[in-house]
């Protein structure tokens, strides 16, 4: 009999929920209840793990609507007919095993995601020459044979700069094991271990304008042994490949909107746009106050990004210990992103859905919308023109001049950009994505804290799998739900994640 697998990676690992506590669990009540703080990817997953157990779930959100920072929201274009914004480009990957698990809720066959062919990244020309362009579309997908055939097609793996690898250091990559490895590399920036590889100058802007800075991060500030894992988990270690699928629409109507009905018919109460202020012990249980007044319950998740966490847990202090609180408090942000969304009066069909940029001064990728989301592309039908953004990574400056930048070098990737009338611009920066640094790995923070009623979720969260971004947001949500259901001597879910060992570790 076949065993099911959440993909094409037969090393693809099962992890299995914590056994239920069989006495002094943690509620008495037949139907526990908790308060999930944060609906983006991770509270989201959190509350549908709990709600799918029979637990008495609110979940308080912010924002007017749901997706944290994979959100969109309304806007109204200059003809009077609306838009959506988002905070940019996400690409779901087939590594995403929990959070592919967690859309099925609402969309059980996931054909709300569209594959996107290829993961196309552009090198800016030098000396006058054409850009070099790097596909990973007719690479072979397993490992090792997808890093053979990558560099034997590469143009950012010329034979000269591959004879200076070291070869002790370049076979580690495949000698890893989380998570041994993110303790290994503590105090290592991903420049510093890409020098201790001597890595082809050549091929540097796919390890960090690519890996490095898609965690918001300039690679001097960013951890080594999070690098790895990336090398690991979408290409020496998964048989997934580097290609990605997309929202068929906006992610509000096409993720969280059918998301969230259906974690409404699990009884859940979502009530967005609602601050947290603060918690305070009640008894045996938690009390969240905030501009919807007090909720009590037996537990809380706290799903929040790194100043929304510290804000509260500052404003709280009857939560955990002050060890723990002085460890949330010296966590970090990323610098700053900035994205712009312009709707063009004039097409822009030379464009991929999407483009990984590289020596373009502060532009990190360009994606065209009306290639996929079909509000876009209705927008583009009727108009004939176009829907473009732009989106530079840690940026040093983030004023107007920046996003005239941004525009000046996608027009030098395409040309069209430059002359195309602008419609419509939508213009965002923001600085609350947390920063992976070189810090010891064992001082970050857990799902689990002091205080058995509270448990963290999120992406700042620490996590013994090769797994990062939205991913990590999504199973630190479902790690977070199986804490307390274990807690409250309930059974959790099984979770997925990317092998654990690279193909050479004993």
């Amino acid at each position: 009999m076949r065993t099911w697998r959440p993909g094409r990676d037969r090393r693809a690992v099962r992890h299995r929920p914590p056994d239920p506590v069989a006495a002094g669990s943690l509620s008495s009540a037949e139907s526990p209840s908790v308060v999930v703080v944060g609906g983006g990817v991770a509270g989201l997953a959190a509350a549908t793990g709990l709600a799918e157990r029979g637990v008495r779930v609110v979940l308080l959100e912010a924002a007017d609507t749901l997706g944290g920072r994979v959100r969109a929201w309304p806007v109204t274009l200059p003809d009077g007919l609306p838009g959506r914004m988002s905070r940019g480009f996400h690409a779901f990957f087939r590594q995403y095993y929990n959070l592919r698990a967690l859309l099925r809720r609402a969309d059980p066959g996931l054909e709300r995601l569209v594959p996107v062919a290829d993961y196309p990244l552009q090198l800016a020309p030098s000396g006058g020459g054409a850009p070099v362009v790097d596909s990973f579309a007719r690479v072979p997908r397993t490992p090792p044979w997808n890093l053979v055939g990558f560099v034997a097609q590469s143009p950012s793996f010329p034979l000269r700069g591959l004879a200076g690898v070291d070869v002790r250091e370049a076979v580690g990559l495949l000698r890893v094991r989380f998570p041994r490895t993110y303790s290994e590399l503590d105090s290592v920036s991903a420049v510093d271990y890409l020098d201790r590889l001597r890595f082809p100058a050549s091929a540097r802007h796919l390890a960090l304008e690519v890996f490095a800075r898609s965690f918001f991060a300039d690679p001097r500030e960013f951890s080594a042994a999070e690098l790895v894992g990336m090398f690991h988990s979408y290409f020496v270690g998964s048989a997934e490949g580097l290609l990605f699928d997309v929202p068929d629409d906006d992610y509000d109507a096409a993720l969280w909107g059918p998301l969230g009905r259906y974690l409404h018919g699990l009884g859940v109460e979502v009530r967005t746009g609602t601050v947290v202020e603060g918690l305070r012990s009640a008894g045996d249980g938690v009390v969240v106050a905030g501009s919807m007044g007090e909720v009590r319950a037996d537990a809380v998740v706290l799903a929040l990004d790194t100043r929304g966490l510290q804000r509260l847990v500052d404003a709280s202090p009857d939560v955990a210990d002050g060890a723990w609180r002085e460890r949330i408090a010296s966590l970090r942000n990323a610098p700053p992103f900035g994205v712009s969304r312009r709707w063009l009066a004039a097409p822009a069909d030379g464009l991929p859905a999407f483009l990984g940029t590289s020596g373009y001064g502060p532009l990190d990728n360009i994606s065209r919308l009306d290639a996929f989301e079909a509000g876009a592309a209705g927008w583009s039908r009727r108009t004939g023109g176009a829907v473009v953004e732009v989106h530079g990574y840690a940026l040093r400056e983030t004023g107007a001049g920046v996003r005239e930048e941004l525009w000046r070098q996608a027009a030098r990737v395409d040309p069209v950009l430059a002359d195309a009338p602008v419609v419509a611009e939508e213009w965002l920066v923001a600085d609350d994505c947390p920063l992976v640094d070189p810090s010891p790995w064992h001082l970050r923070p857990t799902v689990r804290t002091p205080d058995r009623r509270v448990v963290l979720a999120g992406d700042l969260v620490r996590c013994d799998w090769p797994v990062a971004l939205m991913e990590r947001a999504a199973t630190t949500g479902w790690q977070a739900a199986n804490t307390l259901l274990a807690d409250f001597g309930i059974r959790g879910h099984e979770l997925w994640s990317p092998p654990l060992a690279g193909l050479l570790a004993r």
